[in-house]
């Protein structure tokens, strides 16, 4: 073959170019090398950054031209040259080049090959088990199981062990697991978002991404707050979920608020545009009111609650009880 493509050369620079193409993917599918690596060759024999997005097995890979692997959030471009995996399939291989240039036989060759080989790949490894299976999610996500074990549940999924995926936690309690780039395929209503982390620790995700669920809310003027919470951004404040249990007496900062709730109707989305934008004036355009009207509805409620609510200290404590409030009730 090599001396094939000397001869080629000779003769037409990109037909010897696109025999050592072939020559060389033939060689990583005799040595069975992974995703990542036939991304690579594609990206390093093109000279540009080339993307893997298989919707249905959960893998994305995308590796710069000088073998780097960054992947992007952004979606791909139409106008890049592509080839699917199957035949007539969505395109799933791409190469990050000026869709304005002129197409390429060696850009052809490489994707016809990589995607063929890469579709060996995925058949031998991830197969086509269902996304959702609640078998092999639930042996992914148990951290008493074999990490073992859960690899390889993982890889039935359809995820990319090389790459880090979250947990999703929805109110019906059943998780969803999702590369950590993508938003979308989030169920709907109150959702925890556990932290983005290598496969073998999901278990660690999806016990945060519970913690995270406690603290949404419906984002109703009775149930004001986001009904996404994401437990990176929760800092220290999700050390609450272990001195709050659900169903428990409230504390007593949140039996104020229950009470003068009751008695304002007005009250809690007041609070809670107070307690999450950084200043009054900021508060009252959240909740669509004029700065005196918001001042006066803060001197009631300081009345009614028994602290201040103007003060550093007061807002604080504010938010500390409404974070009680919802870990209280979920």
């Amino acid at each position: 073959m090599k001396e094939l493509a000397g001869r080629l050369t000779a003769l037409d620079p990109d037909a010897g170019a696109a025999v050592r193409v072939i020559a060389y993917f033939d060689r990583l599918a005799e040595s069975r090398a992974g995703l990542e690596a036939l991304v690579r060759g594609a990206a390093v024999l093109a000279g540009v950054a080339a993307r893997l997005v298989d919707g249905d097995r959960r893998v994305h890979v995308r590796v710069e031209a000088d073998g780097t692997r960054r992947d992007s959030e952004l979606p791909p471009d139409p106008a890049w040259p592509s080839a699917a995996l199957t035949p007539g399939g969505a395109p799933a291989l791409w190469l990050e080049r000026d869709g304005r240039a002129e197409p390429s036989v060696v850009d052809a060759v490489i994707l016809e090959r990589a995607a063929g080989v890469i579709r060996l790949v995925l058949d031998r490894t991830r197969g086509r088990a269902p996304a959702d299976d609640p078998a092999l999610v639930e042996t992914v996500l148990d951290g008493t199981a074999p990490e073992t074990a859960r690899l390889h549940a993982a890889r039935r999924l359809g995820l990319d062990p090389t790459a880090p995926a979250r947990v999703l936690a929805p109110l019906d309690g059943r998780p969803h697991i999702v590369p950590a780039h993508l938003d979308a395929g989030a169920p709907a209503g109150r959702v925890g978002v556990g932290p983005a982390v290598p496969v073998p620790d999901l278990p660690r995700s999806w016990s945060e991404a519970r913690v995270a669920l406690r603290f949404t809310a419906e984002g109703t003027a009775q149930d004001p707050g986001p009904r996404v919470v994401h437990a990176e951004e929760l800092g220290g404040t999700a050390l609450l979920a272990d001195l709050v249990a659900p169903g428990a007496e409230p504390p007593p900062d949140v039996q104020a608020l229950e009470a003068a709730a009751a008695a304002a109707p007005w009250l809690l989305a007041t609070l809670h545009a107070v307690a999450s934008t950084v200043s009054l004036r900021a508060a009252a355009t959240e909740i669509n009111v004029h700065h005196s009207t918001l001042q006066e509805r803060l001197a009631h409620a300081e009345h009614l609650l028994g602290w201040p609510l103007r003060t550093p200290q007061g807002r604080f404590r504010l938010g500390l009880a409404l974070a009680m409030r919802q870990l209280t009730r979920t």
